[in-house]
């Protein structure tokens, strides 16, 4: 009989467990492919035969500031490190967004066409292939005339230009003669273990997916120019009068701001050698992508930091920008606090890149060792927009995220990030007021038809509030969701091992599941089918209490579904107060309803639910009152 209970105790232990931490996730084919082919696996790891493709970008690039036109030179050696044999070379120019036939998420201005890339030379291995890129919209498939076998390599040889479009976003013309220069040269597109050739054509809405390469590329501008670019800059004193040379590299032991090159210096022809053209080189290996900016009036400021404390290795800061740039007064200053506090908190991991460079135009956006952000008129709210490009630095150029179908991978953690460090900035109370007020109410008060997509869905599907909310607010609510969840400590080690797991490669959202559950040795995959999987929004209510002289319980609906953490604010009849935090696991076991319990006499005079960032769509039902 005691044999029969202990096995009958032994099932019941194991239904419950199956039932409450077994859910499957919904796996694409393709993924579930990977597995088996061992590319991934199901701990989160890169699997044992995991690969990707690699490049090594050989550049000589000029702009002409009379004609606006940009035009290059490259040599690129791609490696195939996969099983396949490749046929054709899949070719990505983002810049082609700026044709007319281009596809794009919505409407442009005639100053933002343009004829696009224009190839006039195409060698792979020396031969001759007729490539004019004429039909070419942000991608073109090139068909190899001797196929590229596994783990060899080929040559291609690319010579084209292509005019800067007059409206600048993320690249263009800034002013007459200051430009932002980016995805400005022809690449391989990205080959992986999952998809194969990234075909996706680029819109003005989706961000990229770049491989990890290796780049050597030299800049030809006028006299009176300065370039400012990813990498490291490898020959100042050519390009460089004396002075102004010397201050650039004192800045790059300095804690200080030093002031480069003031307006009247520029203006006065001070600051590069007077050559007719001047020839920046720059290198940076290991890296998603390059760009640069250029101009013959910008002001130019810089410093250094220090970002890891074990080996006192430092990053050079800089700033670019407009006399009347007075967000960009503070930029250097700005930007050794953020790589400070990013590489020493959260997400704490030293800044991995030598540079980082603020530079002024309208992108808001970020690139490797750059950012290009606008003038805003609001030195906290521009401090809080540069934080948010630089927390870019980890998702998605640490690892290689694939924006364009993923954008919650990055977008959503440099949300979250730029909560944080807004918090150390600021204050916990302006943090919170900034985040309720431009990252969750936009969404809990979106009323259209997309406003509860699951946050998985692939971001080339989505468009308006499908994509805004999905990228930012909710997946960025997700994250510290977790982090609530977790607790500060094993939260900080799940993320660190994800992050070391994929630095340098291309991790999916199944990865990021996986690997949290191994890092933190629970299976939550209950939470990440709630939050990422569902349709659910965030919606808790006072469904019922029942306060006696011997128990005190409080039944709490979950109306919108999601697995959020929340404060119970009591009141007793007597005018005491408490307070009890709830984490998402109260919602592990029921997804519906909670009820918490209490031990005591005392009689409750008013129960109040409050999320905090975690905004309710029907606040008025969070309060009970007794009669």
């Amino acid at each position: 009989m005691r044999k029969k209970i202990i096995l009958l105790v032994l099932l019941a232990v194991a239904f419950f467990a199956q039932n409450s931490f077994a859910q499957e996730l919904y796996t694409p084919r393709n993924i579930k492919e990977a597995y088996s082919n061992g590319s991934r696996s199901k701990d989160g790891k890169p699997g044992d035969k995991y690969w990707q493709n690699h490049g090594k970008y050989t550049m000589e690039i000029s702009v002409d500031p009379d004609t606006k036109m940009v035009s290059g030179t490259e040599s690129i050696v791609y490696e195939n490190n996969s099983k396949d044999t490749l046929k054709t070379i899949v070719i990505r120019f983002v810049n082609n967004l700026h044709k007319p036939t281009s596809p794009r998420g919505g409407e442009v201005s005639p100053d933002f066409l343009s004829a696009g890339l224009i190839i006039t030379s195409f060698k792979i291995d020396g031969e001759v292939y007729n490539e004019n890129a004429k039909n070419w919209g942000t991608v073109g498939t090139v068909k190899l005339k001797k196929a590229l076998v596994p783990n060899s390599k080929t040559t291609l040889d690319i010579d084209w230009n292509y005019p800067l479009s007059k409206e600048s976003g993320r690249e263009g013309q800034i002013d007459e003669t200051t430009f932002f220069v980016a995805y400005s040269y022809p690449r391989v597109s990205v080959y992986d273990d999952y998809n194969g050739w990234d075909k996706l054509p680029h819109t003005d809405r989706q961000e990229f997916y770049n491989d990890f390469n290796d780049y050597s590329f030299s800049i030809k501008a006028p006299k009176n120019y300065v370039v400012y670019a990813t990498g490291d800059l490898l020959n100042p004193d050519a390009v460089l009068q004396a002075e102004f040379s010397n201050r650039l590299k004192k800045s790059y032991t300095s804690d200080a701001v030093i002031h480069i090159a003031n307006e009247q210096e520029m203006k006065e022809g001070k600051v590069t050698l007077q050559n007719d053209w001047n020839t920046w080189k720059f290198e940076a290996n290991d890296i998603s992508d390059v760009c640069f900016g250029l101009s013959s009036h910008y002001l130019w400021d810089a410093g250094s930091v220090i970002v890891d404390n074990k080996t006192n290795r430092r990053v050079s800061t800089q700033a670019a920008y407009d006399v009347k740039g007075t967000d960009f007064i503070n930029s250097v200053k700005n930007n050794n606090y953020a790589l400070a506090w990013f590489s020493n908190n959260w997400p704490g991991i030293p800044y991995p890149y030598s540079k980082m460079t603020a530079f002024q135009g309208f992108a808001d956006m970020e690139y490797p060792m750059m950012v290009n952000d606008s003038q805003m008129g609001d030195a906290v709210f521009a401090q809080l927009v540069q934080d948010h490009e630089i927390a870019h630095t980890y998702f998605p150029f640490y690892m290689g995220i694939n924006e364009s179908r993923y954008a919650f991978m990055d977008e959503g953690w440099a949300t979250t990030l730029e909560y944080l460090i807004g918090i150390a900035e600021h204050g916990k109370d302006a943090a919170d007021k900034f985040y309720k007020q431009f990252r969750v109410n936009r969404y809990i008060n979106d009323k259209s038809a997309e406003e509860d997509q699951p946050i998985i869905s692939m971001s080339t599907q989505l468009s308006g509030a499908g994509y805004g909310n999905n990228s930012y607010g909710k997946a960025s609510l997700s994250y510290l969701a977790l982090k609530d969840l977790l607790g500060d400590d094993l939260f900080k080690k799940v993320l660190h091992n994800y992050m070391e797991d994929w630095n340098g490669k291309h991790p999916i959202p199944w990865d990021y599941f996986n690997s949290v559950n191994t890092s933190s040795g629970k299976n939550l995959n209950w939470f990440f089918n709630n939050w990422f999987f569902t349709n659910n929004y965030i919606d808790v209510a006072v469904a019922n209490v029942n306060s006696n002289s011997k128990t005190q319980t409080i039944l709490i609906k979950n109306e919108g579904g999601f697995a959020i953490p929340f404060d119970v604010n009591i009141v007793y009849a007597d005018g005491t107060k408490e307070t009890v935090h709830e984490t998402p696991a109260i919602w592990e076991a029921n997804q519906k309803t909670a009820t918490i319990s209490f031990k005591g006499t005392k009689k409750m005079k008013s129960v109040t639910l409050d999320g905090g960032l975690f905004m309710d769509a029907t606040p008025q039902d969070n309060t009970w009152t007794s009669k």
